[in-house]
């Protein structure tokens, strides 16, 4: 199996890659028991491409980010998942998708102290593509006007079923609770729902759907065990204080993943098997460089 380094070290990285004119990156502050809420803003290609933000993001996270790959392309250890944190930085003008990319490699690489490789394994996917009857999905419009007054770490509220409600203007966002999760889409293209599909459903996903729009949408429903690779809160210790005590029961009326997609967006998730592109995390440090 061959394997090659992104980088022989960190100077000849910073040497090739543009980088963030100003980038702050801090812990997150810790997540209400048995509730999270993470989600990325701005850069190229938004409505705010000057500036980018992501809220409670995992290194996980800004890896897929950085490197365009899904969370299951990704090899690494744990504190991949568990550690989160908020990134704030400054996108030069003129910026361009690769190069923002390449701004985030760096930024992990200066920070966090990043080393990896890549590997090509054979493996099983899924497609994304839509069901019959068609899409259910809207074309987005416009941001709101008050799109950048929505700042992160609003208190959230839950609507009659029980799922946390997101403010617009927030970007994509995923707000989960005990049983039941929400998914909410802002100016998002099928590449990117098949990418954030794919860190649900734990394995990679291929986009076949053929729609190149944008489009803005809400999926609600049921994660299953491994919603806990995005990082959710572990469960409260039990009454003797001694450790977690069970994990929250199921909703048995929200919809899986798979069925919400059907019903509410008219996409569904196809079985394949292909070659798929690994990035394996050979090191990693757990605080990253101060500001």
């Amino acid at each position: 199996m061959k394997s090659i380094f992104i980088c022989l070290s960190m100077a000849a990285c910073f040497a090739q890659q543009p980088e963030f004119e100003v980038a702050t990156v801090k812990p997150s502050a810790p997540q209400p028991m048995g509730r999270m809420m993470m989600g990325t803003r701005g850069g190229p290609g938004s409505d705010d491409p000057s500036r980018y933000s992501c809220s409670n993001c995992s290194l996980m996270m800004l890896l897929t980010q950085a490197y365009a790959v899904q969370r299951s392309q990704i090899s690494g250890p744990p504190l991949l998942d568990s550690e989160h944190f908020d990134v704030a930085a400054k996108v030069p003008p003129g910026t361009t998708t690769e190069q923002f990319r390449q701004m985030i490699q760096s930024l992990l690489a200066e920070r966090f102290q990043l080393k990896l490789h890549r590997e090509t394994k054979e493996m099983p996917i899924y497609e994304l593509e839509v069901a019959k009857g068609g899409p259910k999905l809207k074309e987005s419009a416009a941001a709101p006007p008050d799109a950048a007054q929505a700042a992160p770490g609003q208190p959230l509220r839950s609507d009659k079923d029980g799922y946390p409600i997101l403010p617009r203007g927030r970007g994509s966002m995923m707000a989960m609770a005990p049983g039941r999760a929400r998914l909410q889409g802002e100016q998002e293209t099928m590449d990117q729902l098949a990418a954030r599909l794919s860190m649900m459903v734990g394995r990679p996903v291929r986009n076949g759907t053929g729609l190149t729009g944008k489009y803005d949408f809400v999926l609600s429903f049921a994660p299953d065990v491994s919603m806990m690779n995005m990082g959710m809160p572990k469960p409260p210790p039990d009454a003797d204080g001694r450790g977690p005590g069970p994990a929250a029961p199921g909703d048995d009326s929200a919809p899986s993943i798979f069925t919400a997609l059907q019903e509410q967006l008219g996409l569904k998730l196809e079985q394949k098997k292909g070659p798929v592109e690994l990035l394996v995390v050979d090191h990693v440090e757990k605080t990253p460089a101060e500001n």
